[in-house]
C-alpha cells in the first residue's frame, strides 16, 4: 500500500506516516493540497496530513483541502513534537524551519537567538537539510534528524515552548474506504446561509443527543465575504443512530449547501 505525506524524509509527517503499518511505500509532496489531490484521484492508497497542533492550532491548508476534495478520514494519529536546534556549529546567522515549528519555539528563539534571522521553509526536514548544506544555517526538527547523512550537532533539545506540544494527523483515503466504525467522526458542513442563530442550530442536534464536539471551526468558503464552511469533530461513530440522526438534522439545515461525512475512525498515539 502506497502512502504520501509532506517531505522530504524526516518530517514529523513522515514519522506519523510510518505508524501506518500497511504503508509499504512512502512518497513525498511539498504541500498538503497536493497530497489530498493525489489521494482523491486514486494515485495513492493513503495520505497523511497534519490537522491540528496543541500550541498553534489548526492547519488551515489541511482544513481547506478537506473541504475542496472528497476523501475519507480513516485514522487519527497523535504524535508528540520534540523540537531540537540542529546545526554544523554555533556560527550560524539564520534559523530555517516550517513556520509552525518557528512559532512553537518562539520564546526560546527570542531568548537565546534574538539577533538571528528566521526563515520559514516548506518543512522542518527541509530546514535541517539547509543546515546540513550550509554552516550559516541552523534547522529545527526532531533530534533524530541530526543523524541522517552528514551529522549535525544537536545544540539544544526540547526547545518548544510547551512540553505538551503534540500534533494530530489525519490518515486520508479514497472515498470508497470511508468507514462508519470508530470512536470519532469528522464532518465538513457548508450551510450556504447566514442568519441569526445559524451556528446554534448547527450545534443543538449534537448537544440534544449528548454527543461531545471536540472541535468546531469555521473557514471562509471563498465564495463571498462572511460565508463559512464548518469543520466538526465528534466523539461518536457514524454507526451510532444518534450520530446519524444529528447529521440528518444538519443536512436539513444545509439544504442549499452540503454536508460531507468524512468518516469515522480511531486514534493511535505514537510515542517517538
Amino acid at each position: 500500500m502506497a502512502a504520501v505525506t509532506l517531505g522530504p524524509e524526516g518530517t514529523y509527517s513522515h514519522r506519523a506516516t510510518r505508524a501506518i503499518a500497511d504503508a509499504e511505500e512512502i512518497d513525498f509532496r511539498q504541500s498538503v493540497t497536493s497530497i489530498v489531490d493525489a489521494v482523491a484521484t486514486g494515485e495513492y492508497d493513503r495520505g497523511v496530513i497534519p490537522i491540528e497542533n496543541s500550541i498553534e492550532g489548526s492547519v488551515t491548508e489541511s482544513l481547506d483541502a478537506l473541504a475542496e476534495y472528497d476523501v475519507a478520514v480513516v485514522r487519527e494519529i497523535v504524535t508528540p513534537i520534540r523540537h531540537a536546534l540542529l546545526a554544523q556549529g554555533e556560527g550560524f546567522d539564520t534559523i530555517a524551519s516550517h513556520s509552525q515549528a518557528l512559532a512553537q519555539c518562539r520564546s526560546y528563539l527570542e531568548s537565546e537567538y534574538p539577533e538571528v534571522g528566521l526563515e520559514a521553509v516548506a518543512s522542518t526536514a527541509q530546514g535541517v537539510e539547509f543546515a546540513r548544506e550550509d554552516p550559516s544555517v541552523a534547522g529545527i526538527g526532531h533530534p533524530a534528524n541530526a543523524e541522517n547523512g552528514n551529522a549535525l550537532e544537536v545544540l539544544a533539545e526540547d526547545i518548544q515552548d510547551q512540553d505538551s506540544n503534540a500534533t494530530r494527523f489525519f490518515a486520508i483515503a479514497p472515498v470508497e474506504d470511508r468507514s462508519n466504525g470508530g470512536g470519532k467522526t469528522t464532518l465538513v458542513a457548508y450551510p450556504n446561509a447566514n442568519y441569526p442563530g445559524l451556528l446554534l442550530e448547527l450545534l443543538e442536534p449534537f448537544a440534544d443527543r449528548d454527543i461531545n464536539m471536540t472541535r468546531v471551526e469555521s473557514r471562509p468558503s471563498g465564495r463571498r465575504l462572511g460565508d463559512y464552511v464548518f469543520h466538526i469533530d465528534l466523539e461518536a461513530g457514524l454507526y451510532e443512530s444518534r450520530t446519524d440522526e444529528a447529521i440528518e438534522e444538519i443536512e436539513g439545515l444545509s439544504e442549499d449547501g452540503w454536508v460531507r461525512r468524512l468518516g469515522s475512525y480511531d486514534t493511535e498515539h505514537v510515542v517517538d
